[in-house]
């Protein structure tokens, strides 16, 4: 899961050749390119290319429109080319039923296949109205941006650009070169696509004191591996997933079977916190043979009405850079 040009031509940029014009997008098109493509390494692919696009354009580009509309319209044509293959990215509880804890993990599917986290940092302004900010985070969620993936890649466009980012029929029409009839279509068949999954499920709380201190009592169960303090902070009904293995488990009962049991090479983990998909998040460290403590999985955790009710982990050590996390943890900090 390396980090990729989105085309061949795809020359890197560094921030200070690009124009700051340019550059102070860079933020919110990664949060737009991330609900299109499902990644974020594969958003940030996309979001280089469309400044390199935007860069060599500069000349052409003269203002005839706005400068925030002519970069989202390249970069709703580089996701557009880059979705053009049959693969969608989806949860592994969008693949088949649950499984139990004594199940074969079985084998890792490709990456391309699963719903990547992203860092809140790469996506999220830093600072705002708060309820701008708790609609973006609800839209980076990791539930709604499987949903979104379930929607043709026009229709996703123009369901994120009028229902996330609020632009104007007329403005999503002429991005797309298209009428605002097919808009408004392609926004109700949309919104019938979504209205049939469970994205609305559960909605998670609001980041106040109350979950602070559920989130820390998590930590603290989990690096003491005490999993009778560990399970009563998860809801019964609880979903536990770990890409890229399509295995997923229901209820506290499989989860601690699974803790118990082959999961239990997580004894002696750290957790250090961070933030992903808008969700409360950890960087996971297993022993190191070799001593301090190695990079394993990033887990989010979903939290509705005071218990945790979903367990997603993500074991690509090589996302922890992308989350600012460090490579391994030495003796004295592990």
């Amino acid at each position: 899961m390396t980090p990729r040009p989105a085309t061949a031509d795809a020359t890197p940029l560094d921030a200070d050749v690009l124009d700051p014009s340019l550059e102070g997008y860079r933020r919110e098109l990664t949060g737009y390119c991330y609900r299109m493509l499902g990644s974020g390494f594969e958003a940030e692919d996309a979001v280089q290319e469309t400044m390199v696009r935007a860069w060599r354009g500069m000349d052409a580009f003269e203002g005839r429109s706005g400068l925030r509309s002519w970069l989202y319209r390249i970069a709703t044509n580089v996701c557009l080319d880059m979705l053009r293959g049959p693969q969608r990215r989806a949860r592994p509880m969008d693949l088949g039923p649950s499984s139990t804890a004594d199940s074969t993990l079985g084998p890792p599917l490709a990456e391309q296949a699963w719903v990547q986290p992203v860092a809140d940092a790469r996506v999220l302004p830093p600072e705002g109205d708060p309820a701008e900010l708790a609609v973006a985070r609800d839209s980076i969620r990791l539930a709604f941006v499987a949903a979104l993936q379930l929607l043709p890649p026009r229709q996703r466009a123009v369901l994120i650009l009028r229902e996330v980012l609020r632009w104007q029929a007329t403005e999503v029409a002429e991005l797309l070169e298209t009428s605002v009839a097919s808009v408004n279509s392609a926004l109700q068949r949309a919104r019938a696509t979504l209205a049939a999954t469970d994205v609305e499920a559960t909605r998670p709380d609001p980041v106040d004191d109350e979950q602070q201190a559920l989130l820390a009592r998590y930590v603290e169960a989990f690096e003491r591996y005490d999993i009778t303090s560990l399970i009563a902070l998860i809801h019964e009904d609880a979903t536990f997933t770990m890409p890229p293995h399509e295995l997923w488990l229901r209820g506290t009962q499989q989860i601690s079977r699974w803790y118990l049991g082959q999961g239990i090479g997580c004894r002696g983990s750290r957790l250090l916190a961070t933030w992903a998909n808008g969700a409360p998040a950890f960087g996971a460290y297993k022993p190191d043979p070799a001593g301090g403590h190695a990079p394993f999985n990033i887990q989010v955790l979903d939290v509705s009405g005071g218990r945790i009710v979903g367990l997603h982990h993500f074991l690509y050590p090589q996302l922890f850079p992308a989350f600012g996390l460090p490579v391994h943890l030495d003796e004295e900090t592990g």
